[in-house]
C-alpha cells in the first residue's frame, strides 16, 4: 500500500527542506555569519524568529519519526521476528525521537546542557537504531527488496558513523566549520535512512489498532438483546 510508503518519504523531504529554510533565514537576517565559520544547525535555529520555526520543525520530525519507528516495529513482528533486537530497536527509536524534540525545544543559547543531551540521543542513539534496522532488514525482509535495500541502508549507516566520528573529532580539535559541515551531512544521511523505510512500508496492506480481542458479549433482556 503506497500510502504508508509516503510517510517516511514525506519525513525525509520535509526535514531536508525545512532545515535549509532555517539556514536561509538565519543567513538573511545575519544571526549567523558564514564568512567567519560555517554554522551548526543549532546555531541557525538559536535566535528569533527562526528559533520558533526550528522548534516546530523538530517536533513535527520527532512525531513522524516516532510513528515510523512504531510501524516498523509492528511490521517486523508481523513477519514473525519478535526478537530482542526488534524490542531494542523500538526502545532506541523512542529515545532518539525524544532527543530530536529536546534539540528543538531547548536551544543551545538557552539551555546548552539539555540541547547537547538531545543531540547525543538523536545522533548517537539514533545511529544505533539504524544499525539494528540494517540487521533486521536481512532477518525479517518483506520481500526480495533486502537485496538492495539492505546494501543501501548499510552504506548510509557507514557514512553516518564516519560523519559522527568526524563531527566529534573536528569539534574537539577546534575545526568548527568542518564539524558543522559534518553535522549537516550527517542529518541529511539520517533523513535518507528514514526515507529508505518507504521501500518496506509499501508492502503494508493495512494498519489497525485492536482495542478488544474478545468478541462482543450479548445480554438477553426482556426487551431484546443488548450487545456490549
Amino acid at each position: 500500500m503506497w500510502l504508508w510508503a509516503l510517510l517516511p518519504i514525506c519525513l525525509a523531504v520535509f526535514g531536508c527542506v525545512s532545515i535549509w529554510v532555517i539556514f536561509g533565514v538565519a543567513v538573511s537576517n545575519e544571526t549567523v555569519n558564514i564568512t567567519v565559520h560555517f554554522p551548526f544547525i543549532s546555531e541557525c535555529g538559536s535566535y528569533n524568529p527562526q528559533s520558533c520555526i526550528f522548534a516546530q520543525i523538530c517536533n513535527i520530525c520527532a512525531f513522524l519519526a516516532l510513528w515510523i519507528v512504531v510501524i516498523r516495529f509492528q511490521q517486523v513482528r508481523d513477519y514473525g521476528h519478535n526478537s530482542r533486537v526488534n524490542i531494542a530497536s523500538i526502545i532506541l527509536g523512542f529515545i532518539s525521537c525524544l532527543g530530536i524534540s529536546l534539540i528543538g525545544n531547548f536551544q543551545q543559547s538557552v539551555m546548552k546542557e539539555v540541547h547537547l543531551l538531545g543531540a547525543f540521543l538523536a545522533f548517537f542513539v539514533g545511529l544505533a537504531y539504524f544499525w539494528l534496522q540494517a540487521w533486521l532488514c536481512y532477518r525479517a525482509p518483506p520481500s526480495d527488496d533486502h537485496r538492495w535495500v539492505g546494501g543501501l541502508r548499510l552504506t548510509f549507516c557507514s557514512i553516518s558513523t564516519i560523519l559522527d566520528i568526524a563531527m566529534v573529532t573536528l569539534h574537539n580539535t577546534g575545526y568548527k566549520s568542518g564539524a558543522a559541515i559534518s553535522e549537516w551531512a550527517l542529518v541529511m544521511s539520517f533523513f535518507v535512512l528514514f526515507g529508505i523505510f518507504g521501500c518496506e512500508f509499501r508492502h503494508i496492506d493495512c494498519h489497525q489498532l485492536t482495542v478488544q480481542k474478545r468478541g462482543l458479549k450479548t445480554l438477553s433482556t426482556n426487551g431484546g438483546d443488548i450487545r456490549i
